[in-house]
């Protein structure tokens, strides 16, 4: 149990550090941190996984040409914005509501049913997040914080039962719409860095997937 105690907290280092990107836009300190061996080491890491290497390769291709970009950290705000503040005709809105919901609307029942599990399991996300339920930064906070607590849980088959349901929650919340996000992003971000972290989310979610419910990959 230790050792998927152990696996758990990375895991949800992982949901967490996706959340922050999709948030909001990168300020200087932080595209600054996307240089340092620490962050070049830690998706060296994640690239070693033949499912996640494409992806992986993909950001680090679009890390070392922001190096070279003139006024990056501007530029990289404006493909965030052209991404995912504008109408969902120009851009990849990351709301399930825009996927899912057959009315289009923005606030749509994916963010009401979203709404009704952070009630439901008691969990507060960031309070930066200042966005419906259904956006994808809050759904992957709150992931990274149900991860987190089933670290509490003391029996193995209680613990079983909660990768199971997180596994649940990947497939009916977030799953159900952020391959068409990805999509979008593949099609919109010209530079590719958002669209690197977005078939990074994918690729991660189904791994994911793969290894709670203990099915091959």
């Amino acid at each position: 149990m230790e050792e998927i105690k152990a696996f758990n907290e990375k895991r949800a280092e992982i949901y967490w550090w996706l959340s922050s990107l999709f948030a909001s836009e990168l300020d200087e300190q932080g595209l600054e941190q996307y240089q340092s061996p620490e962050i070049r080491a830690f998706l060296a890491g994640l690239g070693e996984n033949i499912q996640l290497k494409k992806p992986v390769d993909k950001l680090v291709d679009a890390l070392n040409r922001l190096q070279d970009r003139e006024d990056a950290q501007l530029e990289l705000s404006a493909d965030f914005c052209e991404l995912f503040l504008k109408s969902d005709k120009e851009g990849a809105l990351p709301y399930a509501s825009i996927y899912l919901d057959k009315s289009g609307n923005l606030n749509g029942k994916p963010a009401e049913e979203m709404t009704k599990v952070l009630a439901a399991h008691n969990i507060q996300v960031s309070q930066a997040l200042n966005e419906p339920a259904d956006h994808i930064a809050i759904e992957l906070d709150f992931l990274g914080n149900l991860i987190i607590r089933s670290n509490e849980l003391e029996q193995e088959k209680h613990l079983n039962s909660a990768l199971v349901e997180q596994a649940e929650f990947i497939r009916q919340h977030i799953l159900s719409w952020t391959p068409q996000f990805n999509a979008l992003c593949q099609q919109i971000d010209e530079f590719g860095f958002y669209s690197a972290v977005s078939d990074l989310l994918v690729a991660f979610l189904e791994l994911d997937c793969l290894y709670l419910l203990d099915e091959p990959s």
